[in-house]
């Protein structure tokens, strides 16, 4: 099992920056690599069970499934069901807490996977930075602040 997680600190309250990552049909708005998104059989983006089905910019399509979610811890867990990545048994989970000091937000976002070892290496740089990490930068932006850099810690398979 393959391990990638994703932190940094937003500089924005983490009211805020949950306003606009609590959807989870919403990261179209937000992400750069997402270019359409829509929740399956009219459920609301909210209920555990919903499946969003979304289209990548550079091609691809995913359905994903929301397995757990909590407006009180300020988090969501979701697997993949149909990707064209080469992984299997995916499980994410998206976190933010607040920073008292500096009313900032400390962001998490974490996936365990099994893949092939050939793909691995890919497969960290496609999770880790293209997808956490460049969806930390949108979020920071959208909410008009900065980041502490995000910083890629890729446990070992």
């Amino acid at each position: 099992m393959a391990r990638v997680y994703v932190s940094t600190v937003i500089d924005a309250p983490v009211g805020e920056v949950w306003d606009k990552a609590r959807d989870f049909n919403g990261h179209h708005a937000w992400h750069p690599i997402i270019a359409d998104s829509h929740i399956e059989d009219g459920l609301r983006s909210d209920t555990v069970g919903c499946v969003r089905n979304f289209g990548l910019t550079p091609g691809g399509r995913l359905r994903e499934q929301l397995v757990c979610f909590s407006d009180r811890e300020r988090s969501y867990t979701y697997t993949i069901l149909e990707s064209p990545l080469p992984l299997t048994d995916y499980v994410a989970t998206f976190r933010l807490t607040e920073v008292t000091e500096g009313n900032r937000t400390f962001g998490e976002w974490w996936a365990d996977f099994d893949c092939r070892p050939e793909d691995l290496p890919a497969l960290r740089e496609q999770v880790g930075r293209n997808t956490f990490a460049a969806g930390f930068q949108a979020l920071a932006a959208l909410c008009g602040a900065g980041v502490t850099a995000p910083a890629a810690t890729l446990a070992p398979p």
